[in-house]
């Protein structure tokens, strides 16, 4: 018998088959599987196999590995769980929209076209990863460590080739996305499990003592290759937390957590971090090492030949499947994103178009190669519109402040969003380059700053629109 009478059922119409616009209605809520199958295929995906190659490039400790990721993940499932998914569960809203009825939609239609091009880009990396994969039996020449532009027609065509692929199942939508992640993930995470340990033979480990010794003294030795900076133990812990920063903190992933049944769900990130990043990271860490170890010259963060050597065609498989997981999901969030500026278009269309661009995006081998600086800016930029949406929620009622300020008084830009938008990243900037603050470092500063402007600017603004 249902018992589904708190939420009434939206109709579905073809302009709003995901609920661009409104609630998520109750009989399209979805439970745990949904969730636990989604965040282990995107996040034990294709980029996996490049970024635990980049920690040994910038030359991180075994200790650093192993405890700073293992610290700064469980930080990134508190920030899903308590934050980002208690809010989604309460508006079954998109970030887009919530964002609209709070900032109005000239702020936005700039903010999601930032918004969409950096989740395209972040699609192109994945896409690119993928590419390796399909190049091999064609004996594709593979990108260097330091080459940032296409080095072959062949790298085109793979490119264009995946691209495509990704785009169109990213189309179909929120339930095709999910559906085809549930089916790959369970295959592709004992995968990457393979490829660390059958990488680990060939390092003769068959204990943990002897895994130990070999991680210090030939996978996570504490020297950079040369050209590249030194990364330590904190670099890993807010390199893990923040990782995904635009999708928790920056709470992109209300437009996922938006079907979830319970807010708990979001405890579901756990498979992702753990399953996927924590487990990926260190299996392609090795991995890399193991061809350092071939060829100390061979320095190309190449993952479909790294998967290769340890796995043969399972290896290969598994990196253009684990491309595909990742980039289904992040350009279906950047169709969202370009919806609001091309209200008229099917989400389809816009999907497409999002997936244009992360293919053009993924031409150039330089989104790979500098994936983890990448993957800190996109997260710091796009983080203080998260922070607005937070501090909107708890705290305006709260302190008698108008919440959703844009759809309740009808103005088009909220003053003291945009300017807490701007003046955070470019204070941020600075930091960077006069007092000499890596990125990995500035999210948690630019969070606190971030809140503390937009609630003080809010308190001065909506008393110049006598509203507070």
């Amino acid at each position: 018998m249902s018992t589904n009478l708190a939420e009434p059922e939206v109709p579905v119409t073809a302009s709003t088959d995901e609920f661009e616009r409104e609630p998520v209605p109750q009989r399209k809520l979805k439970g745990w599987r949904s969730f636990i199958g989604m965040f282990a295929g995107e996040h034990a995906a294709g980029t996996e196999f490049a970024i635990g190659p980049l920690f040994v490039v910038h030359g991180v400790s075994a200790f650093d590995v192993v405890v700073g990721l293992l610290f700064g993940n469980l930080l990134a499932v508190l920030s899903w769980t308590f934050l980002t998914a208690p809010i989604a569960t309460k508006t079954r809203i998109t970030l887009y929209y919530q964002l609209e009825k709070i900032c109005g939609p000239r702020l936005v239609n700039i903010y999601n076209l930032a918004n969409g091009l950096m989740f395209c880009f972040l699609a192109g990396a994945m896409i690119s990863v993928s590419a390796t994969a399909v190049g091999i039996p064609f004996d594709m020449r593979m990108p260097l460590l330091n080459e940032w532009l296409p080095n072959s027609i062949g790298w085109v065509v793979a490119v264009l080739a995946v691209g495509a692929v990704i785009s169109l199942v990213a189309a179909k939508g929120y339930e095709t996305v999910a559906r085809f992640a549930n089916v790959a993930a369970p295959w592709m995470v004992l995968v990457f499990l393979a490829c660390g340990l059958v990488s680990l033979s060939y390092f003769g480990v068959d204990s943990f003592s002897e895994f130990w010794t070999v991680a210090q003294e030939k996978i996570w030795t504490g020297n950079p290759l040369a050209g590249s900076s030194k990364f330590g133990f904190w670099h890993m812990v807010f390199f893990a937390w923040f990782a995904n920063m635009a999708m928790h903190i920056g709470m992109a992933d209300m437009s996922i957590f938006r079907y979830a049944k319970k807010w708990q769900m979001g405890a579901s990130s756990f498979t992702g971090m753990y399953v996927g990043h924590y487990m990926a990271w260190i299996a392609a860490s090795i991995m890399y090492a193991v061809q350092l170890d071939l060829n100390s010259e061979n320095t190309a963060v190449a993952p479909g030949p790294m998967a290769y050597n340890a796995l043969g065609l399972a290896g290969i498989i598994c990196v253009i499947i684990a491309g595909w997981t990742t980039a289904n999901p992040t350009i279906y969030r950047a169709g969202l994103a370009f919806q609001s500026l091309f209200p008229s278009w099917k989400r389809t269309r816009v999907t497409l178009l999002a997936g244009g661009l992360a293919t053009a995006g993924a031409l150039f081998p330089a989104l790979v190669m500098q994936l983890l600086d990448f993957v800190a800016l996109y997260g710091l930029v796009l983080m203080p519109m998260g922070t607005v949406i937070i501090v909107d929620h708890y705290f305006f009622k709260k302190y008698g402040l108008l919440d959703n300020l844009a759809e309740k008084t009808g103005i088009r830009f909220n003053v003291a969003a945009g300017f807490t938008w701007i003046a955070t990243l470019a204070l941020c900037l600075l930091a960077n380059i006069f007092l000499g603050i890596e990125i990995f470092f500035l999210g948690l500063p630019a969070w606190f700053l971030a809140a503390f402007l937009y609630f003080g600017l809010s308190k001065m603004y909506q008393k110049k629109l006598n509203v507070a």
